[in-house]
């Protein structure tokens, strides 16, 4: 069977992954609509692979041969999206990461779902890619606990991949409305580092969460120009550490997970986003030095992800409503924590900073006095 799809949303993510993805199913799924918020992308996406296109999101959730909704509108949307879909009597939904904004709303959503018996898939596409399985499996049959996990993400600006993998770019959006970045300012620098770990680091703090379960102690957070972050956690007695800087123009993006053992380190290199070479490189170095480096499969995660919801609709998969809830759970913990982090770094640099600027004026204040002791005693003589 075929199911159609309708995507909300119609940024150089549904044109460069979602839309050509769906064609390399097998058959699974068809694009059927796009709908857009009026920037007239929904036509141009829609006219490349023989679909209808739309503004807003009635039109598309009326369609009768939308049989799948697609969530991939901005992030702060998702939920009201995924919402209106199952109210339109929807039962199966895709929804890039993140789900929600909160892990309480998360929870509310997942349980919707669950009440009505709907099936749910969130896009972690790094969760899903062959190559993190096969890491997830040598691990598994290591002799020795995880030590460290190391996630390192330096990207280009997205548009270099974009224009490699759609062609012809699509109408432009307007650019967003963003205030100049203030990196010493406590609240901006909290809320941009939140930002960047809800909405980038969720593509692989799934894949924390497989590898070291548990509750994670945020041990320091700090924003990183021009733009990113640098965030250490401790879980289950390993150190998580994890990196990105968004790059300009330049040097080509470089997306990697390492892990380590006592006997071990396994290091998954992703390929840049919407990219699509296949899945990820898997290395395994041992003890004794030795290196294995496995083949690349030619699947991808993003391919994965939609033949995972296929499996659902098939009945040969169980809809797994926990998994979702804990991955969101553990995702916003560890955003809202590397905020508060944020914040307490500052308020304790502001603390030295002014603790050195009061020794150093009470310092000149001494050496003020003296002069002044010693010019009256020289007076005096």
């Amino acid at each position: 069977m075929t199911w159609g799809v309708g995507i909300i949303g119609s940024g150089p993510g549904v044109a460069a992954l979602h839309a050509p993805t769906l064609a390399r199913t097998g058959g699974d799924f068809r694009l059927v609509h796009v709908s857009d918020a009026g920037s007239g992308r929904a036509a141009a996406i829609a006219e490349r692979f023989g679909a209808r296109a739309s503004e807003g999101i009635d039109e598309l959730l009326a369609d009768p041969e939308v049989d799948v909704v697609a969530v991939c509108s901005p992030p702060s949307r998702h939920a009201e999206h995924v919402r209106a879909a199952l109210a339109a009597g929807r039962r199966a939904i895709f929804c890039e990461k993140p789900l929600a904004d909160s892990a309480e709303d998360a929870d509310r959503l997942v349980s919707e779902c669950a009440a009505v018996g709907a099936l749910l898939v969130v896009g972690t596409n790094h969760l899903f890619d062959p190559a993190w399985v096969r890491a997830t499996h040598h691990l598994s049959a290591l002799d020795g606990r995880i030590s460290a996990v190391t996630v390192t993400l330096c990207l280009s600006p997205n548009d270099r991949y974009h224009a490699l993998t759609m062609g012809e770019p699509l109408p432009a959006a307007p650019p967003p409305k963003r205030p100049p970045l203030d990196l010493d300012d406590p609240e901006q620098s909290a809320a941009i580092v939140r930002q960047l770990v809800a909405g980038l680091g969720v593509h692989d703090l799934p894949l924390v969460r497989d590898l070291v379960p548990g509750v994670p102690e945020v041990l320091w957070a700090r924003p990183v120009p021009p733009v990113g972050f640098d965030l250490a956690l401790r879980a289950n007695g390993a150190l998580v550490r994890f990196t990105t800087v968004m790059l300009p123009e330049g040097a080509d993006s470089l997306w990697r997970v390492s892990v380590a053992t006592a006997g071990a380190r396994v290091d998954v290199e992703f390929p840049p986003p919407f990219v699509h070479v296949g899945g990820a490189r898997t290395t395994v170095r041992d003890a004794q030095g030795v290196q294995t480096v496995y083949p690349i499969d030619r699947r991808n995660g993003y391919e994965v992800e939609w033949r995972a919801l296929a499996a659902l609709l098939r009945g040969e998969a169980a809809m797994e409503y926990d998994e979702l809830r804990a991955d969101a759970a553990f995702v916003t913990a560890i955003a809202d924590g590397a905020a508060e982090a944020v914040r307490a770094g500052a308020a304790g640099a502001a603390g030295e900073r002014a603790e050195r600027e009061g020794v150093a004026r009470a310092d000149a204040e001494r050496k003020g006095a003296a002069r002044e002791d010693a010019m009256r005693e020289g007076a005096a003589r």
